[in-house]
């Protein structure tokens, strides 16, 4: 770039941050967009490593380098087209993506330790803005074949496959059980990191393109499988991972204890408005809660309650704060916000008291030898149990995929070993799989990879 000392000259600027006292009780993105100055400084940052190591680390494999000397050179439609290239959805990704986990703490200046240029924000920048100045994927030379793809799920996964599909002439419609497009995008990441107008516009963009949605519709209730079957030449499956995993010990059904997602999901309708007949909105005002897990989703969590007025916000995490799966910035801002953590605490029950109460069991636990993976296991001290009574319990240990149940009315193809070896094909010729349901909870970005990757193999399968 044009100058290689532009790092010394200028710090890392992700973009201003609301101060904790203001935001936490509002549900709007707390970061600040790039203005053109800042993002082309930050651009400038970058010292186009001959070997880009935060291009190797993001999982679609952004040309980052390449779009970040575009911002800065002002060239926001060649960014946009660009970026768009690897990555289906990357003014979302720009904003949930664990940055510090991928692109930027590969960055060269953050292992150097003058902080990593701030590739997060400069992507949500180039997308966002170049949407505003009237930019729009071209399809002005798409030829438009008769093959149609049928896509359960319309979160990540299910999204990418489908822009890589209308892009090649394939017509996909997209099914979903739910009222609006996004899935966990829309129904499971809280508004302060992710507001769903982004959501709506990328639906705006992706109709523009061709794609169609068919909402509120669940395959194997409202359309049978076998329909999609004959209706397409292909299928992909989107659908995520929404079981909740269970920690295994006396009173987790009790009430006043809580699954994290339903918890999320009833939020993000009340602010929607479009809560079911008959649900209940739930609220945490005035209440003291805790939040047992150590990942994105109990930080979505605890930030969520205090936004709703909780008396009292605490997390318990079985491990120390610098082994927490989830992402350090989430965290650094659950601390700014007000949450309690406490480290090192294993729950061994939850117990109801009189007047409505729990008491939840807690116990010590301290690194223990390594497994396999060279990650230390546990070892709890029975011996000091703690109690700590709360109002209500959040349960935020994760999700697992679930079969679907709909495929048990399908038979599979005796003769899958004749296909190609296809990745992405299930046991089923017609049928193929991505995402959270195939990888278990994972980041979004993942998800994006898979649905892009196995449209690829759609379209030399229906071909």
């Amino acid at each position: 770039m044009s100058d290689v000392f532009q790092f010394m000259k200028l710090s890392r600027n992700p973009g201003d941050k609301v101060e904790a006292s203001v935001r936490k009780i509002e549900f709007k993105e707390i970061y600040q967009p790039l203005s053109a100055v800042d993002a082309a400084d930050q651009a400038g940052r970058c010292l186009s490593c001959g070997n880009p190591y935060c291009e190797w680390k993001c999982p679609v494999h952004n040309y980052i380098p390449d779009w970040l000397k575009l911002v800065e050179e002002g060239r926001l439609f060649e960014a946009a087209e660009l970026s768009h290239q690897t990555n289906s959805l990357p003014e979302i990704c720009g904003r949930v993506c664990p940055q510090d986990r991928l692109c930027e703490g590969a960055c060269t200046l953050n292992q150097g330790g003058f902080g990593a240029v701030s590739i997060g924000s400069i992507e949500k920048y180039i997308t966002d803005e170049a949407f505003k100045a009237g930019w729009r994927p071209d399809m002005s030379k798409v030829v438009w074949t008769d093959k149609t793809v049928g896509i359960i799920g319309a979160g990540p996964a299910g999204l990418a496959c489908a822009d890589v599909l209308v892009r090649n002439g394939v017509k996909a419609v997209v099914y979903d059980r739910y009222e609006e497009i996004g899935g966990l995008l829309t129904f499971g990441i809280p508004e302060f990191k992710l507001e769903k107008s982004v959501v709506k516009r990328r639906r705006e963009i992706l109709e523009g393109m061709g794609i169609e949605f068919v909402l509120n519709t669940e395959i194997g209730k409202d359309v049978s499988i076998e329909t999609l079957l004959q209706r397409h030449d292909a299928i992909f499956m989107g659908m995520g991972a929404y079981k909740a995993m269970k920690g295994g010990f006396p009173g987790e059904d009790s009430p006043g204890v809580l699954e994290a997602l339903p918890y999320l999901v009833n939020n993000v309708r009340q602010s929607l408005g479009t809560l079911p007949v008959g649900e209940a909105p739930i609220s945490m005002k005035g209440k003291r809660v805790l939040v047992l897990g150590g990942g994105d989703t109990a930080m979505d969590c605890t930030r969520t309650v205090l936004r709703q007025g909780a008396k009292q916000v605490t997390c318990a995490y079985r491990r120390a704060e610098a082994q927490m799966p989830g992402s350090k910035r989430e965290v650094q801002n659950a601390h700014e916000e007000g949450v309690e953590f406490i480290w090192h605490r294993q729950p061994l029950s939850i117990e109801p008291m009189l007047g409505g109460t729990l008491a939840v069991r807690l116990a010590e636990t301290r690194l223990s030898c390594k497994d396999p993976k060279g990650r230390h296991s546990l070892e709890v001290l029975e011996d000091s149990v703690s109690l700590i009574e709360c109002d209500c319990v959040i349960l935020a240990f994760g999700y697992q995929t679930e079969n679907a149940s709909f495929l048990e009315k399908i038979k599979p193809n005796p003769d899958q070993i004749m296909l190609k070896n296809y990745k992405y094909q299930t046991q089923f010729e017609k049928i193929f799989a991505g995402g959270d349901q195939v990888r278990g909870a994972s980041l979004v970005v993942n998800a994006v990879f898979d649905g892009r990757n196995a449209a690829a193999e759609i379209l030399d399968y229906i071909f």
